[in-house]
């Protein structure tokens, strides 16, 4: 008797979740237009440390359009931007001290910005989101 009352609950629970989703999923004229979004997959950068390569690291990386500036400017400078972004890394290399298995983020947003603005035109990545980071192998910090 317990489980039947269990599952309706549960059922019932279900039924609510998803008219609430539906409810919410609809379009309205007060919520903001989400900007658009272009994935950089499969870029890999190199970790420095004291002039030797450590590890690479294997990125994804979500840019956010800024408004006004259409996908198809930003498809079209695609490997210019995947250059000055590799270009960048070993210029000077987004590492953090503490791990060579990751990249410092903020930096790297830093850069793919300004990249993009020089590129595609002012304000056209507006942000940069790191979807993904695989190091090839894992290595541990050693002092240089």
């Amino acid at each position: 008797m317990i489980g039947i009352m269990n599952r309706r609950a549960l059922i019932l629970a279900m039924a609510g979740a998803a008219l609430s989703g539906a409810a919410s999923a609809s379009p309205s004229a007060e919520t903001p237009a989400e900007s658009e979004t272009f994935n950089l997959t499969g870029v890999g950068l190199p970790i420095i440390v004291g002039g030797r390569v450590r590890n690479y690291v294997f990125l994804v990386v979500k840019l956010h359009l800024g408004r006004g500036h259409a996908l198809d400017s930003v498809k079209a400078k695609e490997a210019y931007l995947r250059d000055a972004l590799v270009r960048a890394a070993h210029r000077t290399p987004f590492v953090l001290a503490d791990d060579w298995n990751q990249l410092d983020v903020e930096a790297l947003s830093a850069s793919l910005i300004r990249s993009g603005d020089a590129l595609v035109g002012k304000g056209a990545i507006v942000r940069v989101e790191v979807v993904s980071q695989s190091a090839r192998r894992r290595v541990a910090v050693r002092s240089v």
